[in-house]
Parts: C-alpha cells; sequence; structure tokens
C-alpha cells in the first residue's frame, strides 16, 4: 500500500502554489519551535502548517481557527483526526456535501462537493490561541484562496476569530460586523459571510453549540450556494485583486 502523502496536494496550480508557501511556512517564530518541539515529542505527528483542502471549484468556503496539534497537525488536513472533525465532515456528509462522514488522513479518498475548507492559522498553537501578530502573517494565505476562490459565494467562519480573519481580508473593520451564531453579512464583493460558533469540545460538550444549531448553520449554507449567483463583483477584496500568492484574477481586498 501506498505511503499516504503528508497533505493534500491540489491539482488547480494556484492553489498548489499557497499549498506549497503554507506547508514550507516559518514566518512566526514561536510557533515553528513549538511544532518543532511536538515532533521531537510525538514522531508520528506532522507538526507542520495545514494547507486548505476540498473542491477546488466551491460555491462554499469553511474557515476554521488553527489547526489542532493532534488533529490536523497530526495529520495534515484540516479538522481530521480530532472531534471537531467529527462534527465539521459529519454535518457535510448529512447535508450532501461530502463523501463520508469520517476524514481519516490525506489521500483517503474522501472528496468535499463544492466545499473547501482553510483557517485563520495553519499552524497548531500553543493552549489553542494564536497571537495577533501571527494570525496577522497568516493572512495573506487566506487573502490568496479569497483571491482564487472566485466561484465561492459564501464563506462559513467557524468561532470569531475566522469571522474577524476574513473581515479583515476585506478591509473591514469587525466591530461592524458583530459575531453571533447564524449571523450573516453581505460583503462588498456579494457574498455572504455565515457565523457560527466553532465546534470545540468547549463548545460542544457545554452546550453552547448543540447539533440542532449546528445542522441549521449549514443548511443555511446550501440553500445559500443554491440560490446565489454564480459571478463575484470584482475587487471586493481590500487588495488590488492581484496577489502575489495566488492568480491575478479580481475578486474577494460573544467570544466562542
Amino acid at each position: 500500500m501506498p505511503e499516504s502523502p503528508d497533505y493534500d496536494r491540489p491539482e488547480d496550480p494556484v492553489l498548489a502554489r499557497i499549498a506549497r508557501r503554507v506547508a514550507d511556512c516559518r514566518r512566526c517564530p514561536r510557533l515553528a519551535r513549538y511544532l518543532d518541539d511536538c515532533r521531537a515529542r510525538w514522531p508520528d505527528h506532522r507538526c507542520l502548517p495545514v494547507p486548505g483542502f476540498g473542491d477546488e471549484r466551491p460555491r462554499l468556503v469553511i474557515v476554521g481557527l488553527a489547526p489542532g496539534i493532534h488533529g490536523a497537525g497530526r495529520t495534515g488536513r484540516m479538522f481530521t483526526f480530532d472531534s471537531s472533525g467529527a462534527w465539521v465532515y459529519g454535518m457535510l456528509h448529512e447535508v450532501g456535501l461530502a463523501s463520508r462522514p469520517i476524514s481519516e488522513r490525506p489521500g483517503d479518498g474522501l472528496r468535499l462537493s463544492g466545499v473547501y475548507i482553510t483557517a485563520a492559522a495553519r499552524c497548531a498553537p500553543p493552549g489553542n490561541k494564536p497571537l495577533p501578530a501571527e494570525l496577522a502573517a497568516c493572512r495573506p494565505y487566506l487573502e490568496a484562496e479569497l483571491h482564487h476562490l472566485t466561484g465561492a459565494v459564501a464563506l462559513l467562519a467557524l468561532g470569531r476569530i475566522a469571522h474577524e480573519a476574513v473581515l479583515r481580508v476585506y478591509g473591514l473593520r469587525p466591530g461592524a460586523f458583530p459575531f453571533a451564531h447564524g449571523a450573516e453579512h453581505a460583503l462588498p464583493d456579494g457574498r455572504i459571510l455565515l457565523d457560527s460558533y466553532h465546534p470545540s469540545r468547549q463548545n460542544t460538550n457545554t452546550g453552547v453549540l448543540t447539533r440542532p444549531m449546528w445542522r441549521s448553520v449549514f443548511r443555511r449554507a446550501r440553500a445559500l450556494v443554491a440560490k446565489a449567483p454564480g459571478r463575484l463583483r470584482p475587487n471586493g477584496l481590500g487588495g488590488t485583486g492581484t496577489h502575489k500568492y495566488g492568480s491575478p484574477e479580481t475578486g474577494p481586498g460573544r467570544r466562542r
């Protein structure tokens, strides 16, 4: 049996270039040291930055917080091998957007339909808490993906940090777009930003996020992409429409 890759290699050349830059990134000294230490402690863990994963022509982009060291930090795929991933892929399968409800590892044959998964931060941070400077250093990767994925008409932010990361990519002030579970925000390029509490154990074990709440958000996301037009208004992001990590195409300048 061939050895599985350490992350899912995109076929799209722009996404492949972004993924390589993410996987090779050591911009943040604190995070680079932490991942080096974790790799020494857990040799079966990948312990490197994690690229995005999913359909390369999505209608929906899901934005998480950051890899967990024993989940995506171990496997190399977002929301894989941890409890949050069981919620994410389980619900994607339930609403017909994933080929099965379990993500095991890169190269396992799992397929997402019209969905791409990424995150505000790509390195597993100590205590699951990236610093503001680390989020800023990671933001160009998210910006590059959103520039390139021009067919995506809805963005689902899992948690306040993901919500604010998307707004900052667009050059928008987070205070003008309050985060709340189920809230919807119109973005300058015509996309809809949909908010959800993050499916962390802290939220799911305490009832802050319940299965019906989670199901409702995913059904709403599916409805948004089903009825939305396929073309975005140009130059919706805070930038110029050209991104050094991606495509020259125009497209997108309570805490839980």
